[in-house]
C-alpha cells in the first residue's frame, strides 16, 4: 500500500512527503455505550488508513482517495466544503483544528486503506485520526490525544451527519499493540487491559451487508436512550447518562416512557454491567465468561436494540452450533460483522462450515477477517 500511495504522490505532485497513518477498530464488548456515558472495550487493529502528506505552502488542499481514483481540491474556510462525503472527513477535520485555534494552511496528500468498508470496523475514524495526527504533527500544534480524538468525532458531528460517540476515534488514536482499552465515556478516564488469550482467537465474519450509520435508525436510538435517561431524572436528578441509572430505577418509569424506549434502555443499562465483568473475567484470564458475555451481547442487540439482521443472527446461531465461546454482532449494527471468540482447535471448522452454510442460505460467502492488536495513530519512518 505504501509503494502505491508514493507511486501515485509523485506523479501528482511531483515530490515525496512524510507517511502516517491511524487504526481501525473492534470492540470486544459495550456496544452503544459509549454515548450513553458507559464503557466501551475497543483496540486498534492492523488494518487502517495510511496517507503521504506534505505542505504545499498555498491555502488549498489537494486530496487524492487512491482506493476510489478520485481528487479533490478544496479551501479551509467554511464555505469550501467538498460535495464528496469522503472529502468531508478531511475538511472536516481541517474545520475542526481551525475552530480551536489551530493554524494550518494547504498540503498535498494520497491516501489508502485497508479497512474494510461497511464491516464497522470505523474506516472513517481511522481517516479522521490519521489526518488529525499528521497536521497536529507537520504544523507543531501541541494538540493532546484526547482533543485528537475529540476532532474526529466533531467531524463526524459536523460535517458528515452522525452523532457518534467518542469510541472509534479513542481507540484510533491510542491503540496499543496486544492490548484493549477500556474507556468510561463519562470520565474519559481508560485502562489498558493486556489481550493475549491463549489458546483462543478473535475472527470477525463480515455479513458483506452494507450499513449506513448516518441513517435515522442510529440517531433514533440515540433519541430513546436520552427520552429514557430525562424520564429517570426526574426521580434520580444525579442521571446524567443511562449509564449513571438503575434497572430498578428504569422499571418506575415504565408506564411514562414508550415500549421501544424502555427497551432500548434495558439493553443499555445491561450492557454497561457487562463491560465490567468481561474486564472482571479477563484479569482472570476467563475467556468463556468473555464469551458467554459476548452472546448476552448479541441477544440485547438483536432483541432489545435491534441493530442486528437477519444475516448476522444466523452468524451467531452458527457459531453456537459449532461450540464457539462467544459471538456478537460488532459496531452500529444493520450489517457488518460478527466478532468471534474461538478455541484453536474449532476454528477451522468453524470457518468451514459458517462460510459454506451462510453461502447456501444467502447467496454469497462471508469474509474472514483474523483481528490482529496494533497500534494506533503514528507516523511512519
Amino acid at each position: 500500500m505504501k509503494a502505491k500511495i508514493a507511486e501515485k504522490f509523485k506523479t501528482l505532485f511531483g515530490t515525496d512527503g512524510e507517511f502516517f497513518t491511524s487504526a481501525g477498530r473492534i470492540n470486544l464488548i459495550g456496544e452503544h455505550t459509549d454515548y450513553n456515558g458507559g464503557y466501551v472495550f475497543p483496540g486498534a487493529v492492523d488494518k487502517g488508513i495510511m496517507a503521504e502528506i506534505r505542505l504545499n505552502g498555498t491555502d488549498k488542499v489537494c486530496v487524492f482517495a487512491l482506493d476510489l481514483d478520485e481528487y479533490v481540491e478544496f479551501g479551509l474556510n467554511e464555505e469550501d466544503a467538498p460535495a464528496q462525503s469522503w472529502a468531508r472527513y478531511v475538511f472536516g477535520v481541517c474545520r475542526e483544528i481551525i475552530k480551536r485555534g489551530g493554524k494550518i494552511s494547504g498540503f498535498n496528500t494520497v491516501f489508502a486503506g485497508d479497512v474494510p468498508l461497511g464491516a464497522g470496523m470505523s474506516s472513517s475514524a481511522a481517516l479522521e485520526s490519521t489526518f488529525a495526527f499528521a497536521l497536529n504533527y507537520l504544523f507543531n500544534l501541541g494538540i493532546d490525544k484526547f482533543e485528537l480524538a475529540r476532532i474526529g468525532q466533531s467531524t463526524e458531528h459536523n460535517y458528515c451527519g452522525v452523532k457518534c460517540g467518542i469510541m472509534d476515534q479513542f481507540a484510533s488514536v491510542f491503540g496499543k499493540a496486544g492490548s484493549l482499552i477500556r474507556l468510561d465515556c463519562k470520565t474519559m478516564e481508560y485502562k489498558y487491559y493486556p489481550f493475549h488469550p491463549k489458546g483462543y482467537r478473535l475472527v470477525l465474519l463480515d455479513s458483506v451487508v452494507k450499513h449506513e450509520l448516518a441513517s435515522s435508525a442510529y440517531n433514533k436510538r440515540r433519541e430513546s436512550c436520552e427520552n429514557a435517561a430525562a424520564a429517570i431524572r426526574k426521580n434520580h436528578p444525579e442521571v446524567e447518562f443511562l449509564r449513571d441509572a438503575k434497572k430498578e430505577w428504569l422499571d418506575e418509569v415504565k408506564s411514562v416512557i414508550s415500549a421501544e424506549d424502555y427497551m432500548r434502555a434495558e439493553y443499555v443499562i445491561e450492557e454497561v454491567q457487562r463491560v465490567l465483568d468481561v474486564c472482571d473475567a479477563l484479569e482472570r484470564d476467563d475467556y468463556e465468561t468473555v464469551g458467554q458475555k459476548m452472546y448476552e451481547t448479541h441477544h440485547g442487540m438483536s432483541k432489545l436494540y435491534e441493530v442486528s439482521c437477519e444475516e448476522l443472527d444466523f452468524l451467531n446461531d452458527v457459531a453456537r452450533e459449532c461450540g464457539v465461546a462467544g459471538s456478537r454482532v460488532m459496531g452500529g449494527g444493520f450489517g457488518g460483522c460478527t466478532i468471534n471468540l474461538v478455541k484453536d482447535e474449532l476454528y477451522e471448522p468453524f470457518i468451514a462450515k459458517a462460510t459454506a452454510s451462510f453461502t447456501e442460505k444467502f447467496g454469497h460467502a462471508p469474509k474472514v477477517y483474523d483481528v490482529v492488536i496494533s497500534d494506533g495513530a503514528r507516523k511512519l519512518e
